[in-house]
Formats: structure tokens, sequence, C-alpha cells
């Protein structure tokens, strides 16, 4: 990386930092109505900030949804384009008791930023545009194209961007797309994520009487669809976390011998690393299936929350007339969420308690997408990773889901470079998260090393 680049990258960390703290203040959560404004103001933050940095076109996109912040600069037509894909919302950062300060108040201990959206994606997409200002502050202009689409929904389904590709994906014509919105493997070996599992988000209702009733007096004879719904759940994902739904496992990922041997040398080092940061003492799931392969391949089956009778203080000996429970299933590469969400259905159906209706609920999917390695931009990203940090970095598989990868795969028909510098107990989504100072400061020389490989 050019001296005066890596130089002003020093020389602008306090900058850069106090940027991303402003940005954080703002609670930007997208699945919440009260936010609504909160989202905006961050989408205006990201637009000045872009401004600031110099694109000649930015754009606030405004629709029904959360708005899209767009720029582009186009410096040469002889020079390859590269399309930046983040976003700016956050999730919900209940339960706010578990805390140890305010989501949004960042807070800085042992070189970590603690606040909501610090990893995901905030700190993540703060590492590009700083890459990207210190390309234009010290070599005065980019060295390629760089087209940015900045989203608000990504944590409530992606509607609104999924709706701009698929009808404007003219304007997102590039070469290939950079997301970091990914964790490393750790600090001491690098990786590039090369697949992503896809989502299907549902909601399962089970109902029983038209109405509560008292336990004493109908206690015995009445439908409980709590309890209903609980022996539901079982009969779809057993003890031995085998996932019965037909057809579930279909769809196979199929593994370079390479990520086998790296799965092999790395099982034992993942597992202890787990353990610690869950605070557990084993391991659930398929035992028969290695650890990476159920955190990166395998479908998994989860139940984020149950809602039904009565849980306020104190005792009311209610049956419920009706439960509700929140279901995703991650789908590796291969398998459709809306095959899938028909299978979920009839099994549901099949295996719901007699005595009760139950309706399943589709609230939002997405693909997975597997990424070939043999591209002339992810060996760029893994040559600037091995820049930076010394050791060259291994490809592997991500459990989480980013939908538009899948839609830059299919519409735009794009390499995606997941380059991403969260680490696994950032705590995303979680009370208390966190991204490394180190982690930072090393993703934008990393980022900015990057972008000049991408020269022709």
């Amino acid at each position: 990386m050019r001296t005066s680049l890596h130089q002003y990258l020093i020389d602008n960390r306090e900058k850069n930092l106090e940027e991303l703290l402003s940005w954080l203040k703002i609670p930007s959560i997208s699945t919440l109505s009260e936010h609504r404004k909160d989202v905006k103001n961050a989408a205006e933050w990201a637009e000045k900030k872009l401004q600031e940095i110099g694109f000649p076109e930015v754009e606030l996109i405004e629709g029904e949804g959360h708005p899209l912040v767009y720029a582009q600069w186009l410096t040469d037509n002889n020079q390859p384009t590269l399309l930046f894909y983040g976003h700016y919302d956050v999730q919900p950062a209940d339960p706010l008791n578990e805390w140890h300060t305010p989501p949004f108040q960042p807070y800085i201990d042992k070189d970590n930023i603690y606040a909501r959206g610090a990893t995901d994606d905030k700190g993540q997409v703060m590492i590009v545009l700083a890459a990207l200002e210190a390309w234009v502050k010290s070599e005065g202009k980019l060295p390629v194209n760089v087209k940015v689409l900045l989203e608000g929904e990504e944590e409530a389904g992606g509607a609104s961007v999924e709706a701009f590709v698929r009808e404007y994906g003219d304007r997102l014509t590039a070469d290939a797309a950079l997301i970091c919105d990914t964790h490393m493997n750790s600090v001491d070996q690098p990786s590039l994520i090369i697949g992503l599992r896809g989502i299907l988000y549902t909601e399962i209702i089970v109902k029983g009487a038209k109405r509560d009733l008292h336990s004493g007096s109908y206690g015995g004879v009445a439908p409980n669809p709590i309890h209903a719904l609980c022996l539901l759940l079982s009969r779809l994902k057993g003890e031995n976390g085998r996932i019965d739904i037909p057809g579930i496992y279909v769809s196979s990922v199929p593994v370079s011998d390479e990520e086998k041997d790296f799965w092999h040398r790395d099982a034992e080092a993942l597992e202890k690393r787990l353990l610690k940061e869950m605070g557990v003492e084993q391991l659930v799931g398929e035992k028969h299936v290695s650890v990476h392969g159920r955190l990166g391949i395998r479908p998994t089956l989860e139940v984020h929350g149950i809602r039904g009778g009565f849980i306020g203080e104190g005792a009311k000996t209610v049956i419920p007339a009706e439960a509700l429970a929140k279901v995703s299933l991650r789908l590796p590469a291969g398998s459709r969420p809306t095959e899938v969400f028909k299978q979920l259905e009839h099994a549901v159906q099949q295996k719901m308690p007699k005595g009760y209706t139950v309706v399943v609920r589709n609230l939002h999917s997405g693909d997975g997408v597997a990424v070939s390695p043999e591209n002339r931009y992810i060996n760029a990203a893994a040559e600037a990773i091995a820049e930076i940090y010394g050791v060259r970095p291994v490809f592997m598989r991500e459990g989480g889901s980013i939908p538009i990868t899948a839609l830059f795969d299919s519409i735009l028909h794009i390499p995606v470079v997941l380059m991403g510098f969260g680490l696994s107990d950032d705590g995303a989504h979680g009370p208390n998260e966190k991204f490394s100072l180190n982690q930072f400061y090393k993703g934008m020389d990393t980022v900015a090393d990057f972008l000049g490989r991408l020269r022709n």
C-alpha cells in the first residue's frame, strides 16, 4: 500500500473513530416504527459523509420503506467498477438490562467499541468509507470506479433494496461487489467468506378455544396452545439436532479438500472458543457433523420467542386461547426458501397435535449464496489481507444470511467479495455488541490496499 495512503489513515484514526461514534449514537432500529425518524437520520448521516468524501453524485432514495443511500464516482472507463453494499440500520437492543452500558451511548473499553451497530454494520461500513476518503484526500481520486449502495432495512427483511435492485439493476452495473458485513475466523488466522446460508423467518400461530379459560374449570379437557406448540416444535427438531422436515436436507454444498483440511485442523480450537464465548459446557446439534459444517452449511431451525398466556408478575391460572412462536430456518446455498416454506407448512400440519388449528406465516426470506474463489477480485482481497495481516486468509462459510448477495449473483451476475472484519465474539444482535479497534484500523488499511489492487 502507498506510504501516503497508509500515513493518511494513521493520521486520521481519531477523526474516523469520532465519526463512527457519532453514527452509533443514532438508534436506527428498522424493525420498530417509533424509530423511523432515527433510521432516516442515520441515512442522512451517511449521505453527508459521502458528500464530504467528494462523491460527485449522492442520492437519498425514499419510498414506502426506509431510505436507500446511493452514490457513484466514475473516474475512468478503462478501470473496473466496484459496487460497495452495506447497511446502516441496527437490531433492537433488548434486553436492555443485560447491557453493561447504554447501547446507543458508544463506550470504549480495552480496545473495543461497545454499542449497538458497532460491528453490524456501521463499524464495518465506516471502514470502507474511511478507505475511500483516504484515497481521495491523499491521492486526489479513487483508483477505480466506485458505486455505493447503503440500505436501512437489512435487519427487517430488505424489501426496499430488493425492489430497487430488481427494477434499477442497470444503475448498479459493476464488475464486482464488496460487502463488509461478516466476521473473520480470528485475528491470527484471517478469513474470507465464500458461502452464506439463506434464511426463512416465520411465525407459527396455534389456536385452541375461542377465549382464554380458567384452568380450574377447564383444566384436563381444554386444549392448551402453548403446550401444543411446544410439542410441535419438538417434533420439528429433535434433541439430536436433526430437523424432521421432509426435503430439508436435499441441497448439499460442495466443500473443497483445502476447506476440509482447515476444518480438521481448527476443530478443537473452534469448539473451545465457542464454549467460552457462549458460556456453556457443551455444544449441541448433529454430533456426526463437524462444528464448521454445523455453523456454515447445514440447515438450522431455531425458535426465537414464544408468546401466549399470562407472563406477568404473580399468578393467573389461565389456559390461553392462542400461542405464537417465531421460528427461523437457515438454509444452505441451493435451497429455495419458497419451497422450504411449503415443506415447513406441510410438516407443521402433519405433526400438529389434534384439537388445534395452526397457521404458518412467512415474514421474510432470502436465498443463500456460494461464491467461487477463483476470480481476480477475491484474489485481490486475499492478497490485501495477507499484506496487512501477514497471514494469507483461509476460505470459510458463514452461517449468517445476507440476502442481497444472492440478488447480486442472480440479477447483476457479478462476483461478491465478502471481506468482513468482525470477530466471532463481537456479539452482533446481542447485548454488549462490540467491535475491535484493532480490526477497525486494520480493516481500513486492508480495504484501501484492496482498492489499489483492482486497477488495470
